[in-house]
């Protein structure tokens, strides 16, 4: 029957959403850490240069290079995993008003 398999895709969308939220706070914390090395990377780096402030914070830069990227991958994971979840969220409203439309159709 089309409720039962509607109620079942909820069931399943409801239980991927609470595993995303759970991914999704993991992959914040990932982002964190990667802020953070990012951060003592670029610090060290421009303490650890001679020169004038706008050659070491190039050297900083540089030297920063793969923490940034690191950072960078770890923010895309998390704007990945938002984007994954307002699509599930979405599909859960469509899914609920699918539902809503065969009550009342039968209803009738």
């Amino acid at each position: 029957m089309e409720t039962t398999r509607i109620l079942h895709e909820l069931s399943e969308l409801t239980a991927t959403n609470r595993k995303g939220v759970e991914a999704l706070f993991e992959a914040e914390e990932e982002l964190a850490h990667a802020e953070n090395e990012l951060d003592a990377v670029e610090a060290r780096a421009f303490l650890d240069s001679e020169g004038s402030v706008a050659e070491r914070t190039a050297r900083a830069k540089l030297q920063a290079a793969d923490a940034r990227l690191a950072r960078d991958l770890a923010r895309a994971q998390v704007n990945r995993i938002k984007t994954k979840l307002r699509v599930i969220e979405s599909e859960i409203v469509a899914q609920s008003t699918m539902a809503k439309l065969l009550g009342a159709e039968a209803r009738l």
